[in-house]
């Protein structure tokens, strides 16, 4: 994601529609383990005792641990939806990285270059609910 603006951005737009077209195309199965998951993992972000930009910061924290770019992508894009600042995703993102070791290193590297990306188009990678990656 690094280099030229347009396909950077392009890479934003793909990213969202894909998750979108997909969701809506899982959870038209008639699945009620996958609708239920789906469901609970949009219950699990909402504001609680913690608020949802707490939770999406430790989202981000396990999906980097994890290794997930699909869902660091998401929870990157949630977190500036949820008014982290660049200094918050920075410090979360060390302690990924403190926790995950140095594996993680290169999903930092994907994680900064998407969240440089959404600031630079100020693009968003909104969903209608909550789901994982």
């Amino acid at each position: 994601m690094s280099g030229g603006g347009d396909s950077e951005q392009d890479r934003v737009a793909a990213f969202t529609a894909f998750r979108k077209r997909m969701n809506e195309r899982i959870l038209a199965e008639p699945n009620q383990v996958v609708r239920r998951f789906f469901a609970l993992d949009t219950q699990t972000y909402q504001a609680g005792a913690l608020d949802v930009k707490t939770k999406e910061l430790l989202g981000l924290v396990a999906s980097l641990v994890l290794r997930c770019d699909d869902c660091i992508s998401y929870h990157v894009a949630q977190c500036r939806e949820a008014g982290v600042s660049r200094d918050e995703m920075f410090e979360t993102f060390s302690v990924g990285l403190v926790v995950g070791g140095s594996i993680v290193i290169p999903h930092l590297r994907r994680a900064v270059d998407f969240l440089d990306t959404l600031e630079q188009g100020d693009a968003t990678v909104a969903a209608p609910a909550h789901d994982h990656g």
